[in-house]
């Protein structure tokens, strides 16, 4: 019974013309809020002409640059890819992974994820100058290691 009491005098103010002492702060429209005056980037200055650019005498357009050929037949292009498969059609004292330039020999025949790549990579650099000049790349390494790390060995499923 003094549940319908309380129910009945929550309805008796709903039906009344009870208002909150507080306004509320925030606009439902945008159009309310610029109605009330609002002012956007108050001070800032708009510092760009509008409208289309004159052009000066005397300065060159941008364009696109002069097509030139390319030389198909230079020693670079000639010569590319012409160890691809040295393997099947030569004989068997050469391996292909000992060919490829470019390459740092460390990383020449490695084969494994992220993590021991990086865990290679450290174990080569650590006692050289490289966390010495290249501090930034160090820590960022090594941060990353950190969080291949979590991610081998606490992230993954268990099979």
């Amino acid at each position: 019974m003094a549940s319908s009491g309380l129910l009945s005098s929550f309805v008796g103010i709903l039906r009344s013309n009870w208002r909150p002492q507080v306004e509320a702060k925030r606009f439902r429209y945008w159009k309310d809020l610029r109605e009330k005056g609002y002012q956007r980037r108050f001070g800032w200055e708009d510092k760009l002409p509008r409208g289309l650019l004159p052009r000066i005498e005397g300065k060159k357009l941008n364009s696109m640059p002069i097509y030139h050929a390319k030389n198909g037949f230079s020693e670079e292009r000639a010569t590319k890819g012409q160890n691809d498969y040295i393997d099947i059609l030569g004989d068997s004292t050469l391996h292909p992974a000992r060919i490829v330039s470019g390459v740092p020999t460390w990383l020449k025949t490695f084969r494994g994820n992220e993590f021991r790549r990086l865990v290679r990579k450290e174990k080569m650099f650590d006692r050289g100058t490289y966390p010495l000049y290249r501090p930034t790349k160090w820590s960022k390494m090594k941060t990353r290691m950190d969080w291949l790390w979590y991610e081998l060995n606490y992230r993954r499923r268990i099979r």
